[in-house]
């Protein structure tokens, strides 16, 4: 069976985006940069929810006009190019090879993950990660922390509302400065 992975970027004190909403923080490397790229090769499909997809395809889609960085320039056409999912129950339609799953989400996901090919990378965000953690749809949790203190913003588990234990089954630091915890999640502890 398939797996659905929450992949993340957070701030040292635990946040995903700053006090007013920003995400200019996390610095992708070289390692990270082709660890990312690594990760995209071994995934059938990115998932997101609406507000992380909003974000992703107002920069993606033109992304070597709007950065210089190795990364973006690089990763912007595998981006167009990856199948992409999106939960929404206001988006009709979206671009770039995305299909958009509104209504039954937990079972259309269910559906998916039993569906024979490679494993799904839910990106970013923290509403739709704890929804799908409260149905057992996610296997593991992917970390990346970067050296900066944002001072507030949107917690990571803001939504997270039972116990869930998780066992370490990877670490490990990019650039000599961002650090990758991935967990399994062993399951909720009531």
């Amino acid at each position: 069976m398939r797996k659905i992975f929450h992949f993340v970027h957070q701030s040292v004190d635990g946040y995903i985006e700053g006090p007013n909403g920003e995400f200019d923080w996390p610095e992708m490397g070289p390692e990270l940069s082709a660890f990312s790229q690594e990760l995209d090769d071994n995934v059938d499909a990115i998932l997101y929810g609406r507000v992380v997809w909003d974000m992703m395809s107002a920069f993606w889609p033109q992304a070597e006009s709007l950065s210089d960085h190795p990364h973006d320039r690089d990763y912007a056409p595998r981006w167009r190019a990856k199948p992409k999912l999106v939960v929404s129950n206001t988006l009709q339609q979206a671009d770039w090879n995305t299909q958009v799953i509104s209504g039954n989400v937990i079972e259309q996901l269910t559906a998916l993950k039993q569906q024979p090919g490679k494993d799904i990378v839910l990106m970013g965000g923290q509403k739709l990660a704890a929804g799908l953690a409260r149905e057992g749809l996610i296997d593991e949790r992917w970390i990346v922390t970067h050296p900066v203190l944002l001072g507030g913003g949107r917690s990571l588990f803001d939504e997270e509302k039972s116990r869930t234990k998780l066992s370490l089954v990877e670490s490990r630091t990019f650039d000599s400065r961002s650090v990758l915890l991935r967990f399994e999640v062993a399951g909720p502890q009531g």
